[in-house]
């Protein structure tokens, strides 16, 4: 039988689909933009039917059905990531968080120490040959796929055709939905003039040839437009939005000097805009690969003048950086962060950044603190950390000890705060009393 008649076998209704979850099941579900909205809402209407069945995932987009109140006897999210739609759950005992760096995520499940019993996933319709796209989303999917007792595709015709290693064939998947709707789509929202400020000083770090990794939100796009007068930029990064695609445009971004995968943008995931999903449809600039190549620091390291830039909640006197809580709070995760910064630090030429803004968005509280808060997590540690960056400056901290970290970060803090950090610095004993 041919990859086509097997397809057509496969294909049923949604509710047929998500029949195979069974009580005490690990489902894996895929997430960012390709979040199988209508599979998570189909398997939140057989609420009744089941009972301790665990979702685990990467940063779910959306109104989580599965992780309202009252479903926590159904569903339990295990979050590899977290998001909006789980974050209270998280934080209020009904779901768990795992915190791990993002390049280890796939031997979870290699390994055996998170068997996935069925995984929902969100895909490109076949190619002539049978082989389906992970398209907007590789990430952690590939290896759920390869361990996975039963995979459900959810098959969208909007889901752009991502090339590398990036494809799952007809023949792995047990269930077949066809959808077609729109993706997800990041709202666009102008940089700040701090932000402005940040990307400028973060550009300036940055030298003709260097490959990029970026994150998501205003200092990475302004950090890219700061950048119009370099040459022959390259990108290797977990993930890719607006901003790399407007620098392609350019002709800034072309991945001719990198050491690594020259003339190719190397991502995992991808956010964005419509432009952005268009842009990557079938295009053989990008290469798409799962989380455990594109974040392996020893990969990263491949690439000569890696420029990793990353954000932070809070950055303490010594150089601690937290970002995925707030005290206590669970926020979000590790990420990738760690991954790029160990990465870019072995990187000939490389340069580890955490950039943020000095103050909080009100101005009220400092983002450089004496002390991280009672609970936070640090997610990259003072021996990690090079490059911090505000709107007020540039601080180095490699090879530093703690007296001249201190003096650099109080030089990059908001000048209403320098005072104050200053007096907490003295009563720690980290800078003179003098």
């Amino acid at each position: 039988m041919g990859w086509f008649d097997n397809y057509k076998q496969k294909r049923c209704s949604i509710e047929e689909a998500v029949s195979v979850v069974k009580n005490n099941d690990r489902v894996y579900v895929s997430g960012n933009a390709a979040t199988p909205f209508k599979l998570t809402e189909a398997l939140a209407r057989r609420k009744d039917e089941l009972q301790n069945v665990e979702i685990t995932h990467v940063l779910l987009l959306g109104d989580d059905p599965l992780s309202k109140p009252g479903m926590e006897r159904h569903f339990r999210h295990n979050s590899l990531f977290v998001g909006p739609g789980d974050r209270a759950a998280v934080n209020e005992g009904r779901a768990d968080y795992i915190p791990i760096f993002l390049y280890e995520i796939p031997n979870l499940f290699y390994s055996g120490q998170l068997p996935i019993d069925v995984a929902f996933l969100h895909l490109s319709p076949p190619d002539e040959h049978g082989f389906m796209s992970f398209g907007v989303e590789c990430l952690a999917s590939k290896a759920a796929t390869e361990t996975a007792k039963i995979v459900v595709a959810q098959v969208n015709d909007k889901m752009p055709r991502t090339l590398g290693d990036s494809f799952i064939h007809v023949s792995r998947v047990s269930k077949v939905v066809e959808i077609s709707e729109e993706l997800p789509q990041l709202e666009s929202v102008p940089f700040t003039e701090i932000e402005k400020k940040i990307g400028s000083y973060v550009a300036g770090l940055v030298e003709d040839g260097s490959t990029l990794q970026l994150g998501i939100g205003g200092i990475p796009n302004a950090a890219l437009k700061a950048m119009f007068d370099k040459k022959d930029l390259g990108i290797h990064t977990e993930m890719v939005s607006d901003g790399v695609i407007e620098a392609m445009e350019a002709g800034i971004i072309t991945g001719a000097k990198k050491t690594l995968h020259p003339y190719k943008a190397v991502a995992t995931f991808f956010f964005g805009s419509k432009n952005v999903y268009d842009f990557i449809d079938n295009n053989p600039i990008f290469e798409t690969h799962p989380v455990n190549y594109t974040n392996q620091p020893f990969i990263v390291s491949q690439n000569e003048k890696m420029v990793a830039i990353n954000s932070a909640i809070e950055v303490d006197l010594t150089g601690q950086v937290c970002s995925d809580s707030i005290g206590t709070r669970i926020y979000s995760g590790f990420g990738g962060q760690v991954d790029f910064i160990r990465g870019a630090a072995q990187s000939k030429g490389g340069k580890p950044i955490i950039a943020l803004p000095s103050t909080t968005k009100n101005g009220k509280f400092s983002k450089i603190v004496p002390t991280l808060k009672v609970g936070a997590g640090v997610v990259t540690t003072r021996a990690d950390v090079h490059y911090v960056v505000t709107e007020c400056g540039i601080a180095y901290l490699h090879g530093k000890n703690l007296r001249q970290r201190a003096e650099a970060l109080i030089n990059i803090a908001h000048p209403d705060f320098r005072q104050m950090l200053e007096d907490e610095a003295k009563n720690r004993k980290l800078l003179s009393l003098r």
